[in-house]
């Protein structure tokens, strides 16, 4: 029988610590995955708190490896002496299948590997997920606030009508 992952609100282990708003609105999203990512132990106590942001980071793959580039987890105020470096490199991990796919995907013009999501998982296991995507042209920026505007005018409409 196959195990159901849980991502409820009834799943104690659960939890965003942050989350790439930007992400959709500044890029097309083609494809995410899930990997799992290199931590400290002061970084992990510190994402438990809640304090980490990923607006500005990007994934990118070198040497055979997956990096996660300039994210910021905030210091740990209890760790005196082993204290981590903030925006230090955090190595993810990936099948070698998705470092490949991963590969191939940045070298095709114009794709990236932008990070959407950073939480713990159903296993309280700190997971970031990662999206291959595509930069938008302002046009599409645009393009995607009018659908945006539009289906939120229309299920007005019908919430009124109906």
């Amino acid at each position: 029988m196959a195990q159901v992952k849980s991502t409820s609100k009834s799943d104690p282990n659960y939890k965003v610590v942050a989350e790439n708003r930007r992400a959709r609105f500044d890029y097309a999203i083609e494809d995410d995955v899930e990997c799992g990512i290199v931590l400290e132990g002061s970084e992990v106590k510190s994402l438990r708190e809640g304090g980490a942001n990923i607006a500005e980071s990007y994934a990118a793959v070198e040497d055979g490896e997956l990096w996660l580039v300039n994210s910021y987890i905030a210091p740990y105020k209890q760790a005196k002496t082993f204290q981590h470096d903030e925006r230090r490199r955090r190595k993810l991990l990936a099948s070698r299948k998705q470092l490949a796919d991963f590969w191939n995907a940045t070298q095709r013009k114009g794709m990236t590997l932008v990070p959407l999501v950073l939480y713990f998982n159903h296993r309280g296991m700190a997971k970031i997920k990662i999206g291959v995507a595509k930069g938008k042209k302002l046009h599409d920026k645009r393009e995607t606030a009018a659908k945006r505007d539009w289906s939120r005018q229309k299920s007005r409409l019908m919430k009124d009508h109906g």
